[in-house]
């Protein structure tokens, strides 16, 4: 193949080498406009499973690159005068520099034609000339902007400000200074690189950026190799017991704002996109050169496993895209948690280095157990200490209250619409659903949304509350979860709006009904979706209707002996759409700003509280973002929270979207978390209230995870319970965990050991001489880098 490379960096050079090992005779031609010499930047990270395909790929560059390595295992968190060492993470990292040497290097030796300092053609004499184009040219790719129609990139520049320097300060470990200054919080990612010096990068959110007065130089434009030498200067006074006496060293620097890059295709015609210039992955999850280098090898080996070039270009991004995007979601998570890092400035430390270890979903309670066992105890005692509790057990069945409501664990059963109501009464299909659930070892169970009236039902199978014998039927399923569990059970509480006159779900979701409909209401006149009914805009007359029909099935609620009342304020229906612009255009008292957008489903609340019994709680369901432009934010949901606390809310169930169809989720494992985490760090724990996660949310492990951060009181789950009515019971068999937390009826407790299996039971003969004696965690779990030129007499570097 004739192929040519635009841009020098990382990724172009390792893959014109491979491709050249791979078959001599390619005709390789790689242009960089920058000199070979010019170097940005300072240390680069790996990890062990992309060494082990470098070492794979090509052994000379491997070999050479694991001389230059700086090894390490523990990331130290400096955070309120405390340092929290975590060890078992294991990392590799080397001067860029000499990575950058070493590639130029390997490709010359392959007869790589290298043109430094040297412009590319014009791209369309390269697609013309050339059987291969590769677009290496980073994250301000000229060739992805020339053809933009194709690759349909989307840049995402973020808010936070960053500045990437060095110190010849060598540090022993992976460090994040988080530091409270005069200005607000700022934070330091450190890890060395050599035996000469350490990455430094200091970031910080805008306004402490602007704070401190490092937008001076805002206006400056630097040239390429110039760096923001008065913001250095302040950075090293600011940072000056870090440094400890030493060196900031600067490369080019000068404050940025981190841009994730991300492309509908990676291929147009024969041009191809790699590293930068195909996505991007923010600098807190690991190394963008380090997804070049895995690029490079992929589509290397695609080239040659494929006879022609469009199979091969297909199985490139087949193959990786999915391993870019699982990172890129990583790293979404972890810059959007640096993005709000200020909201924990209060967080104990050890819950703090726990909350930023699990920042990206990544790492959980059970994988940190693997990696440094010592440190996930101390975050189980630290957990009990901070909750008041005399034991120490898995965060999950430690027990909660909520108003004055006691539950013996931290599990919720999420309201679930079943569509198998008659006439709005509760049959025996909800008697084995909630009853099965309390049995099966939740805290709390609650109801599908039960509706107010006959015209606030979803579907003419969704039950309600609105007549004295859906009460009665009601009430024979809470006195069987009171009599036969030790479970309390809620019951939710809503009006269908403008989604309801709907098939049940199995018919066809959201899809109106051909037969026997009624007129659905909502704040304007606006269908939830093409196809959707369109809503008569609900009169004055009516709201105080409503208000009259959520007061009644409440009093009903209160008579059938719910322990807990859930307002349902989300998920688009009539509550939620008041709550939302994208629903709510109305020119009242009732639409317009947020105020007034809440006026309503605030008035609602009141009316049920003055009614609900005062020793019971009251929680409301939110929907914390729209997912859609111009509708409800992050910020919008901290307002709405904070109102309904203020009325007495107990507690913030958070969930997001399903106002209106056109949403675009970003859809993943508990991808609604981080909103039920704002809302709980901003407004809800400081006021006393609970705070309710909900959302992909299916581990025990992850559900400990959620609560030993600090990120929510409660975990709710859904589908999980569908899957297994008694998950919570079986979680606790999985953990060995026997307490109040997870008890047994007795009818079942002859099943609370998990059963053995041919792996489990077989018996293991004796292989060695002599046993392996306990070793102290210190000396498996923690690798520091000490340079052989820095470690104390008598002592091995390793």
């Amino acid at each position: 193949m004739k192929i040519a490379i635009v841009g020098g960096g990382p990724g172009g050079l390792y893959f014109a080498a491979l491709m050249k090992q791979l078959d001599p005779a390619h005709d390789i031609t790689l242009w960089e406009r920058n000199a070979a010499t010019d170097t940005f930047g300072f240390g680069v990270v790996f990890s062990d499973e992309t060494l082990g395909g470098i070492g794979n790929a090509d052994p000379v560059v491997a070999e050479y690159m694991s001389r230059r390595f700086a090894r390490w295992s523990d990331i130290d968190i400096h955070f309120r005068g405390e340092t929290l060492t975590v060890g078992g993470q294991g990392f590799a990292a080397m001067s860029r520099k000499e990575l950058l040497e070493l590639l130029q290097r390997r490709c010359l030796e392959l007869g790589v034609d290298v043109r430094f300092s040297t412009l590319a053609p014009p791209i369309q004499e390269l697609e013309a000339g050339y059987d291969l184009v590769l677009a290496s040219d980073g994250v301000n790719s000229q060739i992805r902007a020339t053809y933009a129609d194709s690759f349909r990139p989307n840049l995402n520049p973020r808010a936070n400000k960053f500045m990437w320097l060095g110190t010849d300060l060598v540090f022993e470990a992976f460090k994040f200074f988080v530091k409270e200054t005069d200005y607000g919080v700022m934070q330091i990612h450190g890890y060395p690189y050599s035996d000469e010096g350490s990455t430094f990068i200091v970031e910080m959110s805008p306004d402490v950026w602007e704070a401190a007065g490092f937008d001076e130089t805002a206006g400056e434009v630097f040239p390429p190799g110039v760096s923001d030498e008065k913001a250095i200067e302040k950075i090293r006074r600011i940072f000056a017991d870090e440094l400890e006496g030493h060196e900031v060293l600067a490369n080019n620097s000068k404050w940025l704002n981190f841009t994730t890059v991300r492309n509908s295709s990676w291929r147009h015609g024969n041009i191809v996109l790699l590293g930068d210039a195909a996505h991007t992955a923010h600098f807190s999850i690991g190394s963008g050169t380090k997804l070049a280098m895995e690029d490079a090898l992929a589509l290397a080996a695609c080239l040659h496993e494929h006879s022609d070039l469009e199979s091969a270009l297909s199985a490139y991004e087949v193959e990786r895209r999915p391993v870019v995007e699982s990172t890129q979601r990583a790293a979404q998570a972890s810059l959007e948690w640096f993005e709000r890092i200020g909201q924990y400035r209060n967080q104990d430390p050890t819950q703090f280095a726990f909350n930023l270890l699990t920042r990206s979903r990544r790492i959980t309670q059970e994988n940190l157990r693997l990696r440094d066992p010592e440190f996930a105890d101390d975050v189980d005692r630290n957990f009990a200490q901070l909750q008041g509790l005399p034991t120490v057990a898995p965060a999950m069945f430690q027990p909660y209250r909520i108003g004055e409501l006691e539950l013996k664990n931290r599990i919720v059963v999420s309201p679930m619409d079943m569509y198998s109501a008659t006439d709005g009464i509760p049959g025996d299909f909800h008697m084995v659903h909630l009853g099965s659930k309390a049995l099966g070892g939740a805290g709390l169970v609650m109801t599908e949304m039960v509706c107010v009236s006959a015209e606030g039902r979803i579907t003419p199978g969704c039950s309600g509350l609105y007549t004295d014998d859906q009460r009665d039927s009601w009430k024979s399923i809470v006195d069987f979860v009171h009599a036969r569990s030790t479970a309390k059970i809620g019951v939710q509480l809503g009006h269908s709006g403008r989604k309801g006159s709907t098939r049940l779900m199995w018919e066809g979701i959201d899809e109106p009904l051909e037969t026997g409909n009624w007129e659905p209401v909502g704040p304007s006149a606006l269908p939830y979706g093409p196809g959707n009914q369109i809503p008569r805009e609900i009169d004055r007359a009516e709201m105080e209707s409503v208000k009259a029909d959520f007061v009644e099935s409440a009093h009903r609620a209160a008579e059938a002996d719910f322990d807990l009342l859930e307002v349902h304020a989300a998920h688009g229906y009539l509550l939620s759409s008041f709550l939302s612009p994208i629903s709510n255009r109305r020119t009242d008292k009732y639409g317009g700003s947020l105020e007034n957008r809440l006026r309503f489903p605030l008035e609602v609340f009141d009316a049920v509280r003055k009614v609900w019994p005062a020793h019971k709680p009251m929680t409301v369901r939110v929907s914390a973002t729209d997912w859609i432009e111009g509708g409800n934010t992050s910020d919008d949901s901290l307002a709405i929270a904070k109102a309904f606390i203020a009325h007495g809310a107990a507690g913030i169930d958070v969930s997001t979207g399903q106002i209106a169809k056109e949403e675009k989720p970003a859809f993943g494992r508990s991808y609604q978390t981080p909103f039920a985490d704002r809302i709980r760090q901003e407004v809800a724990e400081p006021a006393g209230a609970a705070v309710i996660a909900v959302g992909a949310i299916s581990t025990y492990d992850d559900v400990n995870s959620v609560l030993l951060a600090g990120r929510a009181d409660l975990v709710a789950l859904g589908r999980t319970h569908l899957y297994d009515p008694q998950w919570t019971l079986h979680a606790a068999a999985e953990q060995e965990y026997q307490g109040d937390g997870a008890d047994w009826v007795p009818q079942f407790r002859a099943g609370r050991r998990k059963p053995p299996s041919s792996r489990t039971d077989a018996v293991r003969p004796r292989l060695s001489l002599l046993r392996e004696l306990d070793t102290d965690v210190q000396t498996t779990s923690h690798l520091r880098w000490t340079p052989a030129a820095l470690a104390p007499e008598g002592v091995l570097a390793p």
